[in-house]
C-alpha cells in the first residue's frame, strides 16, 4: 500500500512519521511544493531507522505527480490562520490550494481515499468531495478525532483518570461551534454524567475543549498545535491500513443522515479498509440535535461563499 501527505509543515512531517512508524509495511511519500523540505524530513526519518529498530520507508519529494497510485492521501497543505486573518480569507485562499491537489489526486489517485486536515476543515472537505467527485465513503476529514482526544484529556485531569480509559464523543463542526457530547462520553463504563453531578463542572470542561486549539496557540505564539492532530490522522491511517473497523469522529459528507445533506459535519463512525464504512446517528435529545444543527448551519453559511 502507497500512502501520500501533501504537506510537509510540522502537521504533516510529524503525521509522516508517525504512519511510517506505525505500518512500516508500506510505501510512505511525503510531498511538499517547497524544494528541499519535503526530501530533507524524509531523509531525517530515515536516519532514525537503525535507532528505532524499524525498517519503515518513506520518500521526501516536491514532485506532487509522485503521489500516482497512493491508496490513501492525506491533504494538509494549505495556510495557517494569521491575526487579522478572517475565516472567509482563509477559506478563500486554501481552497485554491485544495483544488490543485485535488485535480492532481483525481487525475493520478482515483481509486484513493483521502482525508482532509486544510483548514477550515469541514468546509475544505466539502469541497474536496464536489471537486473529486469520489464515492462520499472515502473522502472525509480529520477533524472531532483531534476534538475528542483533546476533551479526554481535560477529564483525565480533572478527574484524575487515565485518558486512555475515556471514550469521548464529540460531534458538530472543528471549530468553536463543536459540540462535546457528555452524555455519551464513557469514563471506564459510566457516561461522565454519573461521574460528575456538577453541571458546571460539566460546562467548564465542554469549554475548556471548544477553546483548547486557541490556548495553544496563544501559548506558542507563532503558529499552532502539530502533536495532537498528527496523531489523530496517524490513527485513523492505522485504522483504514488495518481495516479496524473502529468508531472515529471524523467529518462526512451527510445524505440525510441527522436529518442532513449536501454538508460535511463531524459524526462519528466505522472505519475501515473502505473508508466510511458506517455514519453511527447518536439518538440526541432535543437540546442536543439543535445545538448540532445550528453548529451544521455555521459550517454550510461558509460553504455558500465560494458557490
Amino acid at each position: 500500500m502507497k500512502i501520500s501527505i501533501i504537506g510537509a509543515g510540522n502537521v504533516g512531517g510529524l503525521a509522516a512519521m508517525r504512519i511510517a512508524q506505525d505500518n512500516h509495511k508500506e510505501e510512505v511519500c511525503l510531498i511538499d511544493i517547497v524544494p528541499g523540505m519535503a526530501k530533507g524530513k524524509a531523509c531525517d526519518l530515515d536516519d532514525c531507522r537503525q535507532i528505532l529498530n524499524n525498517p519503515y520507508q518513506i520518500e521526501g519529494t516536491d514532485d506532487i505527480n509522485l503521489l500516482k497510485n497512493s491508496q490513501i492521501i492525506v491533504i494538509t497543505a494549505g495556510l495557517a490562520r494569521k491575526p487579522g486573518m478572517t475565516r472567509e480569507d482563509l477559506l478563500n485562499k486554501n481552497f485554491q490550494i485544495l483544488k490543485g491537489v485535488c485535480e492532481k489526486v483525481k487525475t493520478l489517485a482515483s481509486e484513493a481515499i483521502v482525508i482532509i486536515v486544510t483548514n477550515p476543515l469541514d468546509n475544505m472537505t466539502y469541497y474536496a468531495n464536489k471537486i473529486l467527485g469520489f464515492n462520499r465513503r472515502k473522502v472525509f476529514g480529520m477533524g472531532v478525532t483531534l476534538d475528542g482526544s483533546r476533551f479526554a484529556n481535560l477529564i483525565s485531569q480533572e478527574l484524575k483518570i487515565p485518558a486512555n480509559e475515556i471514550k469521548p464523543v464529540v460531534i458538530g463542526s472543528h471549530g468553536e461551534a463543536m459540540l462535546p457530547l457528555p452524555r455519551f462520553t464513557l469514563v471506564g463504563k459510566k457516561p461522565l454524567t454519573t461521574m460528575v453531578k456538577d453541571p458546571g463542572q460539566i460546562k467548564s470542561l465542554i469549554n475548556k475543549t471548544v477553546e483548547r486549539g486557541k490556548e495553544i496557540v496563544s501559548l506558542l505564539g507563532s503558529g499552532s498545535a502539530y502533536f495532537a492532530p498528527s496523531a489523530a490522522i496517524a490513527e485513523i491511517v492505522k485504522t483504514i491500513v488495518k481495516d479496524e473497523k473502529k468508531s472515529l469522529g471524523i467529518s462526512a459528507y451527510l445524505d440525510g443522515e441527522y436529518g442532513l445533506k449536501g454538508i460535511c459535519v463531524g459524526v462519528p463512525c466505522i472505519i475501515g479498509a473502505g473508508g466510511i464504512e458506517k455514519i453511527i446517528e447518536l439518538d440526541l435529545d432535543p437540546q442536543e440535535k439543535k445545538a448540532f444543527c445550528e453548529s451544521a448551519e455555521s459550517i454550510r453559511k461558509l460553504n455558500t461563499i465560494l458557490e
